[in-house]
């Protein structure tokens, strides 16, 4: 898909952080755009700052977690604008500790957004891409959290490897069709991702005291990740990756020696097993 003038695109997410640099990239390139999102406020407030681009921007409540919100949301925006061309599965949410202390709400609420609201746009989507048959892409936000595990971010880090497999195993579904995919995986970007546990629900328990999230919210700081890159570059480089068809789109180079060291550990794994088997 290398078009998007007058074509739609749905993001969910897309009030805040990378979403909102998704919203306001397809918008500049000509295209209509629903930020489907759970947070009331964030919504509204967006759709005001982005009331320039007039009747080609909605909102719709969304929460990815519920196949029947995800499926309500697509229909909201082929009854504003028609068929869908580009869906972005970019809500996301974010948890730390060690993994053997990690709460089963915790786990649930991550997982719920993270790897399942992936899976129901994708179960509510590809079947309307497939139907219309035009060219279309899909975007999941991954995470390099998803080619690497990272010490005190064990569950993240499986919720996005989770996504990133699911994104090659679509790729591989859907390559006979009009429709692209990519997993998009950034490193830290300038959000208030880790402020995220504002939007989870009652029986998640509040992070510990001791952690990063607990000092943070003991001094009513808010978690920004202020040295990461712009949603907008990441967007940018969306766009690009869509453009030319990209399955995985990365952001920061700088990383790429973390998958060059996690390749060598495989690579000697298959070479211990060859020498086991005297191959």
């Amino acid at each position: 898909m290398r078009e998007f003038g007058g074509k739609t695109a749905l993001v969910t997410g897309g009030a805040s952080g990378i979403g909102r640099g998704l919203v306001e990239a397809f918008l500049a390139e000509g295209m209509n755009v629903v930020i489907a999102d759970i947070e009331a406020d964030a919504r509204e407030q967006t759709l005001g700052a982005l009331s320039r681009f007039g009747g080609r921007v909605r909102g719709v409540a969304c929460d990815v977690t519920k196949r029947e919100s995800v499926a309500a949301a697509r229909d909201a925006a082929i009854a504003a604008f028609g068929p869908v061309h580009v869906l972005c599965n970019n809500a996301g949410v974010g948890t730390g500790g060690r993994i053997d202390t990690v709460p089963p709400a915790a786990w649930e609420w991550l997982m719920g957004v993270n790897l399942m609201g992936v899976v129901h746009g994708l179960g509510e989507f590809v079947p309307h891409m497939k139907a219309h048959g035009a060219p279309a892409h899909i975007v999941n936000t991954g995470s390099m959290a998803g080619m690497n595990g990272f010490r005190g971010m064990g569950p993240y880090c499986a919720s996005k490897a989770a996504v990133v497999s699911l994104s090659e195993a679509l790729a591989s579904e859907l390559a006979d069709t009009a429709i692209g995919v990519s997993v998009l995986c950034p490193g830290s970007v300038n959000t208030v991702f880790y402020d995220s546990r504002r939007n989870a629900p009652a029986n998640v328990p509040p992070p510990p005291p001791n952690s990063r999230e607990g000092r943070a919210l003991a001094e009513g700081r808010s978690l920004r990740i202020e040295h990461g890159i712009s949603p907008a570059e990441v967007a940018a480089r969306v766009l690009q990756g869509i453009r030319d068809g990209d399955l995985y789109i990365f952001t920061h180079p700088e990383m790429r020696s973390m998958i060059d060291d996690r390749h060598a550990l495989l690579s000697a794994g298959f070479n211990k097993a060859a020498a086991f088997r005297g191959v």
